[in-house]
């Protein structure tokens, strides 16, 4: 038997690499992925994309505008309610006399009206016996000269 030099494992790799080496010569060089169809279809979806974002964008608005006037139609027809229902009330006329006697300070036939002065408002009366005797132009002239001299200090 004569002395083999190589294994049989080393044979076999070495035909292994023979064989891709082969593999790899007949293959054709790799082209660019980008091709001329592939190059029309991204202008086409590119073009789609910017043609449509007008519209799109405009639906969007449109339907928020939809919802705005949906929400206002809601608060006008509550609005609506509330005026009918106090429409309703003014055709009582419990409620019309209740309303003149606190807002306009009514009272019946046989009753004493009060107003009781809260403190919010100032009023000034004249003061004295003497300023009540005098004419009113007097007290207005007397006002203007006690205006002037407290200016004048």
């Amino acid at each position: 038997m004569p002395a083999d030099r190589f294994s049989t494992a080393t044979r076999l790799k070495a035909l292994g690499e023979q064989a891709a080496a082969r593999v790899y010569r007949a293959r054709p060089p790799r082209r660019n992925r980008l091709t001329g169809r592939a190059a029309l279809l991204a202008l086409v979806m590119c073009s789609l994309v910017v043609a449509l974002a007008y519209p799109i964008r405009q639906y969007v608005s449109q339907r928020s505008d939809i919802a705005d006037q949906r929400r206002r139609a809601q608060d006008a027809g509550a609005a609506l309610d509330r005026l009918r229902e106090q429409k309703a009330r003014w055709q009582d006329p419990a409620y019309v006399r209740q309303q003149a006697r606190r807002h306009l300070h009514y009272v019946m036939p046989g009753e004493a009206g009060y107003i009781v002065p809260d403190g919010s408002g100032t009023v000034s009366a004249p003061k004295g016996a003497q300023a009540a005797q005098r004419p009113w132009y007097e007290n207005l002239w007397n006002a203007v000269d006690t205006a002037d001299a407290a200016d004048k200090r």
